[in-house]
């Protein structure tokens, strides 16, 4: 083998070598720019399996648009039956093309969700231990079906919210409600990203716990602090303010609490610190010890 032809068959594994991710040195070690390749890599493998997603629903744009107005037709008709007049529109010339964009792309984000989850545990995972891997998937596991379930909770409670903020319409003053489509997905949008984030409330606590920030003595000294708090978080973090959806989200939110609260003192008692220890515990972390 001539020297020329040595030279190009070391580089052709190097031509299209941005898709593969670097496997680093012994050990799984990598220097800095190898981790920016490696991220490159995970970033652009994510990103296209999102971009497949959304060509995907292109052609199930008309039951994406059904399923993001359902809540909005189940309270028209409650709204329509006392007598109230209102209208969703499309207002510009290029918003109902943004609005196929943004619905595609989210119908696209959930649909990789399992391709983009899968490249951020492969960025993280090398630099766990075995143990921390453990705990690392035991808390995305959990974390998942919080989410979606608080995703789902405010996709719920949405049309109660949009009945109690237009039922302040006045009555027989010939009044219509012209709501813009776009507005109202991204305030639908909101509620349910607000609602599924509250639900990993309890999945931060435990958490916490497991790392010996807080200990579960501590959660229950904090019962009251935290049904204001949840109340104060529920009344802040709502896009539509109305009561119904702030205390549908502080109701479940503190009932997770409880359920945070028992788990990290079940935690606390299995690795042997008594309430005695874990008062000891926050004196030294109060006297900066």
């Amino acid at each position: 083998m001539t020297a020329a032809s040595a030279a190009s068959t070391e580089e052709k594994p190097r031509r299209f070598g941005w898709l593969r991710p670097p496997q680093g040195g012994p050990g799984g070690t990598m220097s800095l720019y190898d981790h920016l390749r490696e991220l490159r890599y995970r970033v652009t493998v994510a990103a296209a399996g999102i971009i497949v997603g959304a060509l995907i629903c292109i052609f199930f744009y008309t039951w994406l648009i059904d399923f993001f107005l359902a809540p909005w037709e189940r309270a028209k008709r409650t709204l329509e039956a006392s007598g109230a007049s209102l209208e969703i529109v499309n207002t510009g010339v290029t918003q109902p093309f943004t609005l196929a964009v943004i619905v595609c792309v989210l119908g696209g984000v959930a649909i990789a969700a399992p391709i983009w989850l899968w490249q951020v545990w492969a960025f993280v995972a090398p630099g766990l231990v075995a143990k921390e891997k453990r705990y690392a998937l035991t808390f995305v596991g959990v974390s998942l079906p919080l989410f979606f379930a608080g995703c789902a909770l405010g996709y719920i409670v949405w049309p109660k919210g949009i009945e109690m903020l237009l039922g302040f319409t006045p009555d027989n003053k010939g009044i219509t409600n012209l709501l813009d489509l776009q507005n109202f997905l991204g305030m639908e949008i909101k509620v349910m990203i607000v609602f599924g984030l509250s639900f990993l409330l309890p999945v931060v606590v435990v958490g916490l716990n497991m790392a010996g920030v807080v200990r579960g003595y501590q959660l229950k000294k904090a019962r009251k602090g935290v049904i204001f708090g949840s109340v104060v978080l529920a009344a802040v973090a709502t896009p539509t303010t109305d009561p119904f959806s702030m205390l549908a989200l502080a109701v479940p939110v503190t009932g997770m609490f409880f359920i945070a609260e028992v788990i990290c003192r079940a935690w606390d008692k299995k690795r042997g610190i008594s309430e005695e220890q874990a008062e000891e515990f926050a004196i030294d972390l109060a006297d900066g010890k």
